[in-house]
């Protein structure tokens, strides 16, 4: 079961960033963004008023803890994955810089979290990193060739990356049980709010005539919604951070032969191997979650080791002390 909600998740979290080339060359990240939220917003509230008994017990603190989830998971993290790809970066390379969020959660889950990261798990973290370099390098010289985008426009996903980490640490944080048909309530809600705001306020907000657009949309809707997104809370809170990070890494292979054959994008032999790197680095990062080292007691002896403990919350391949 949960190697094929893994697999489901890689498939369907993959499918946004091919909906978002979809839509790209038809209507700007804001118009899509816009017209992929309102409508879904709109019908996931009418269901909330219906089916009730999922929102009882809700407080509005952590209402409003779900809010800023949802404008950081989907607002923030969609606006620059749109925005890199409407600049002209790959989708395969735009899936493998966000693949890097295994390595600034394992960097902050340390000092923030006080949770323990094996040498073999930062080792896999920084095959994954190399990875995501090799790749990034390859696209980039191959966009240059092309006389086509610009240096900065690579960093744009990284913003959108750390806008989903602060999300899943803030939600991992949260010690309320919230369903998952209300969180993306929530989040879609929110992210409404934020788009058609952006849209009315830049002029983007009337959708344009191409069929294209609304295949766009209805693409993003079915599979990215519901099937990414839900999935990735799904995920995460069934197996922990630790699944949902690495399986990251994987979103990027996945992506790349798809925009290959989809849309023609460059898939060069770098490429192949910053993927392939980051393929071994899924495996070091899994294998390398195991049980957390002795901790030296003040006596100078060492205490025995604590047995595995399943955290709600838990960095890359991370467990707590």
């Amino acid at each position: 079961m949960n190697l094929l909600l893994s697999a489901a998740f890689v498939l369907t979290w993959s499918s946004g960033f091919i909906g978002a080339k979809l839509g790209a060359g038809s209507a700007g990240a804001v118009t899509i963004l816009m017209w992929r939220f309102l409508p879904l917003a709109v019908v996931l509230l009418l269901a909330a008023a219906v089916r009730r008994a999922a929102w009882r017990g809700l407080t509005v603190r952590e209402l409003l803890r779900q809010s800023v989830i949802g404008v950081l998971s989907q607002s923030g993290y969609l606006l620059s994955v749109y925005a890199a790809i409407g600049l002209g970066v790959s989708s395969g390379t735009t899936a493998l810089i966000d693949g890097v969020q295994p390595l600034v959660a394992g960097a902050l889950a340390g000092p923030l979290l006080r949770q323990y990261v094996s040498r073999r798990q930062w080792l896999g973290l920084g095959l994954g990193a190399a990875g995501v370099a090799v790749v990034t390098l390859a696209d980039a010289g191959s966009a240059g060739a092309a006389g086509g985008v610009p240096w900065w426009a690579y960093a744009v996903p990284f913003l959108g990356m750390l806008a989903l980490v602060a999300a899943t640490f803030l939600e991992g944080r949260s010690g309320t049980r919230v369903a998952p048909s209300v969180s993306l309530t929530v989040h879609c809600a929110a992210s409404a709010v934020v788009f058609t705001v952006l849209a009315l306020c830049t002029g983007a907000a009337v959708p344009p005539a191409e069929a294209s657009f609304w295949l766009a949309v209805g693409w993003l809707v079915v599979f990215a919604t519901f099937g990414g997104y839900g999935l990735y809370w799904l995920v995460l809170r069934r197996r922990g951070v630790t699944a949902v990070n690495t399986l990251m890494f994987l979103m990027a292979p996945v992506t790349a032969v798809w925009g290959a054959l989809m849309f023609g994008e460059p898939f060069s032999v770098r490429t192949a191997a910053g993927l392939a790197l980051g393929l071994v680095a899924v495996v070091v990062v899994q294998r390398g979650a195991g049980r957390p080292a002795a901790v030296p007691r003040r006596d100078g002896a060492r205490a025995p080791e604590p047995p595995p403990e399943r955290s709600r919350y838990c960095g890359p391949g991370v467990t707590r002390r």
